[in-house]
């Protein structure tokens, strides 16, 4: 499993590195062997970065001990990112990302199964949701292999999956970042009500008319939810 994560990574090029959370290092003993690449992690566990120190001696001085959520950019420049992400903070990382997005050339995460899932959903899909819309607005997602439980000891009770993340080609141009955010949030915390009902404070009421407005927002797409920025109040 993680050789088959490191293989992942190396298809794509890449200069600099981020590892979140390294843990017992299974992920990072093989990074550290990357040549020409600039190497740093994030781990917010004292403990694991001294075990990491003694058992990995050449991450001396390459991992930091902070929240990766209150974290600052780890690189001038492009970077990428990798990790086998803590299951109760994924989501958050995600956002974090996101945050970083300017300078994240890619990302290669294992993530709850479930949570892997929903970032690479499409529209009418129950899973389909903010996670989906905000991700998907700026990254292409391909959603890449499971992992077995047996592969971990000890064996955790959720299943796992692998995605990738690269940056769109072509990304959405998306005209106020903080309304798209806002938009995406109010419809789907509300997403049995038609989007009309769900975002009714963010329009005025001649938009309101619009057709689209009878669609819940699972069944938008990432587009039609960027398309609606510049109609908002």
């Amino acid at each position: 499993m993680v050789l088959r994560i490191i293989a992942t990574l190396r298809e794509r090029s890449f200069h600099q590195l981020l590892e979140i959370g390294p843990g017992g290092g299974a992920l990072t003993r093989y990074l550290l062997d990357i040549p020409g690449v600039a190497f740093r992690a994030i781990e917010i566990d004292e403990e694991k970065i001294r075990f990491l120190e003694a058992t990995l001696p050449a991450i001396k001085g390459k991992v930091s001990h902070q929240d990766i959520l209150k974290a600052g950019l780890p690189f001038e420049g492009r970077f990428t990112v990798i990790g086998n992400f803590p299951y109760n903070i994924s989501s958050q990382i995600l956002f974090k990302i996101l945050e970083w997005k300017e300078g994240v050339e890619g990302m290669v995460g294992m993530f709850q199964k479930e949570v892997a899932q929903r970032v690479a959903s499409r529209p009418g899909n129950k899973i389909y949701g903010i996670l989906s819309v905000l991700v998907q607005a700026f990254f292409e997602v391909e959603y890449l292999f499971e992992v077995h439980e047996r592969c971990f000891t000890p064996p955790p009770k959720v299943k796992s999956a692998v995605i990738r993340l690269t940056p769109k080609t072509e990304p959405f141009q998306v005209e106020d970042e903080k309304q798209f955010f806002r938009l995406v949030k109010m419809a789907f915390n509300q997403r049995r009500k038609t989007l009309r009902n769900a975002v009714r404070n963010l329009f005025d009421e001649e938009t309101l008319k619009k057709p689209i407005f009878d669609k819940r927002a699972e069944q938008l797409s990432v587009s039609d939810f960027v398309n609606l920025v510049c109609t908002m109040k």
